[in-house]
């Protein structure tokens, strides 16, 4: 076949679409755009030799900028010794850090201050401002009697807050207005340190000298970079600290490829640009000393002289390359992606639940097309084995739930009536009375409600019941104290939870003690949101191999309800999860204490509160 046929526009398309692999595609089309770019370059650089010419350019611009970057260090450099010997200056340290009686004393220290201040500010007059600064009644502003601007909060102040962070070393900030100093409002920048105090090595004390703004200016326009080259210096933070035409920057009027600027190295400290005066040659040197870094742009049209033929060459090239790798980028990249974007965002729906929308149509016939199907397939199958299972645990749970609620022991059942008949025949009306309440009121509850979940109001409710039941009939050998707060009244609680755990108490533990057994319930909020009721009793207590063993399944006992520790553990943490469900201590012949564990409301709205069985 010859290579005409196989670069034809049919059989191009024919190749890619015989392709199966996304990633074989796009390895092929990319290769193919960089290798025609690279040759393109490589063409024009060996018939215009524009490379050399950038480069003899930047290396003029690069040592320009390294003079002005040395002269800035200087001059900072030779600030910060002032600053230094300040920091050091024993009358700013008295002056600041004692805590004199004596106002002459004070004074004198204050007055040798400002003179220093005075012959610093008239030997260099590029210092706007110097000044030391403790509180804002103990502070020395330059050499007039300055005064602190009672507008300004200083501990607000960018530069401050930083000084603060450089833990004892000198910051630099970038220009701004200086607003510290009352009726003064220069624009500087400001070289700043932290004072210690001796006394207790605490840095207490702000030490600022503000620098005249036109200093730096006149440093970099010194610098000749053709008529319309120019210097603008970055502060560390990567904003502009000065630019000849800033004004222009901060409306808009004119951009700074600072994105740019900012990946250079040290190895490759310059590039070109196309703007609307023409080509620029950017060129970068950070320095050191102060993390500043200096910016110097030129116009290859003002150092080459055969700038229009370069230019329109490579303006042509630049602009042909820019424009097929964009359409050719862009249609590739938007028929390659866009399925993947399409499973991207069903799967994401997958994650929240919205199955019926998370069908993504199979339309692509490559691997995104089998994940398509195969994804298809499994949210299909997902949904309908979700759907499955919630059910199976509904019904799960209310059939545990209908069992129950019909294990009401018929010994206890029997016991409760012949105790009634017992006091009815001995004239004991009002016992009798009492009892039949409690009695129907236990049996209502646990036949009038197929919801899983109470209110923890109910709840207590049918355990005061039972225990007035059991209370009556055991007479003098049980007591019980019920207390919750209000808070939690109205939450809701997985049905017959507390009857039985009361029960477990009175059978297995206060049955066996001599004296009067005791049970008490408590119920409060907790400060994570959670609801811990606690059920204590002081009956016999278990042994550490019982406690051990307490969740483990058992058959139930004759005269219990049936209802065992483990089904109740077991339905807590089916409803709330493992986080929460019951918790033992025990200790023998002293008593047990069960705590319960439960989230604030799960699941459910609060439940309407009917009656207070939070006192006795």
């Amino acid at each position: 076949m010859k290579l005409t046929q196989i670069l034809s526009p049919k059989n191009f398309y024919n190749f890619f679409n015989q392709i199966k692999s996304i990633r074989t595609s796009m390895m092929i089309v990319f290769s193919l755009l960089i290798s025609i770019s690279l040759l393109i370059y490589l063409l024009i650089s060996l018939n215009y030799t524009q490379e050399a010419i950038v480069q003899n350019s930047t290396e003029y611009t690069d040592q320009l900028v390294k003079q002005v970057n040395s002269d800035i260090d200087s001059y900072i450099q030779y600030m910060k010794n002032i600053s230094l010997m300040l920091t050091y200056n024993s009358d700013v340290s008295r002056y600041l850090f004692t805590d004199s009686d004596d106002p002459a004393e004070e004074r004198q220290y204050h007055d040798a201050i400002e003179e220093q201040f005075r012959t610093l500010s008239k030997a260099r007059p590029d210092i706007c401002n110097i000044g030391i600064y403790r509180s804002s009644d103990k502070y020395i502003f330059n050499y007039n009697d300055s005064l602190l601007n009672e507008h300004t909060n200083l501990s607000l102040l960018d530069w401050y807050q930083k000084t603060l962070q450089a833990r004892g070393g000198t910051y630099l900030s970038s220009s701004h207005v200086q607003t510290i100093v009352k009726d003064s409002y220069n624009w500087v920048i400001t070289l700043s340190s932290t004072l210690k105090n001796p006394r207790n090595s605490k840095r207490e004390a702000l030490l600022f000298i503000d620098l005249n703004y036109n200093t730096i200016r006149d440093l970099c326009e010194n610098i000749n970079l053709g008529r319309k080259g120019y210097v603008f210096i970055l502060d560390e933070e990567g904003d502009i600290l000065y630019h000849p035409k800033q004004q222009l920057l901060y409306s808009n009027l004119k951009q700074e490829r600072i994105d740019e600027v900012l990946q250079l190295t040290a190895d490759k400290n310059s590039f070109t640009a196309s703007d609307v005066g023409g080509h620029k040659l950017y060129t970068a040197a950070t320095s050191q000393e102060t993390g500043w870094t200096v910016v110097g742009v030129a116009y290859l049209s003002e150092l080459n002289k055969k700038e229009t033929q370069t230019r329109l060459i490579y303006t042509i090239s630049a602009l042909l390359l820019f424009f097929c790798a964009l359409i050719i980028s862009s249609l590739l990249s938007k028929a390659i992606t866009q399925p993947i974007r399409i499973l991207q965002n069903s799967m994401s729906k997958v994650v929240t639940g919205e199955f019926d929308t998370a069908l993504v149509p199979e339309t692509a016939h490559n691997e995104i097309g089998d994940l398509t199907h195969s994804f298809n397939l499994m949210t299909q199958q997902i949904q309908s084995l979700i759907a499955q299972n919630i059910e199976e645990q509904r019904q799960k749970r209310k059939s545990e739930l209908k069992a129950l609620q019909s294990q009401i022991n018929p010994h206890f059942l029997y016991n409760t009536l012949d105790s009634i008949i017992w006091m009815a025949e001995t004239g004991a009306c009002q016992d009798v009375v009492l009892m039949t309440s409690s009695l129907a009121k236990l049996l209502r509850q646990s036949i009038s409600n197929d919801e899983e979940l109470v209110s923890i109001r109910q709840e207590l409710e049918y355990t005061r019941s039972y225990l007035t039941i059991q209370k009556m009939r055991y007479k003098d050998t049980l007591d019980f104290q019920i207390h919750a707060e209000p808070e939690i009244l109205d939450a809701a609680i997985v049905k017959l939870t507390l009857q039985p755990l009361v029960e477990n108490a009175i059978y297995h533990g206060i049955k066996f003690k001599e004296g009067i057994g005791t049970v008490r319930i408590s119920g409060s909020l907790e400060e994570d949101g959670s609801i811990l009721i606690v059920i204590s009793d002081n009956g016999i207590g278990m042994s550490e191999e019982q406690l051990t063993h307490i969740f483990e399944p058992r058959t139930p006992s004759p005269k219990s309800s049936g209802v065992g520790i483990n089904n109740i553990q077991n339905r807590l943490h089916l409803y709330y999860g493992e986080s929460c469900g019951l918790e033992f201590e025990s200790e023998e012949q002293i008593g047990t204490t069960v705590y319960l564990r439960i989230p604030q409301t799960a699941g459910q709205s609060r439940i309407a509160p009917k009656e207070d069985p939070t006192h006795e």
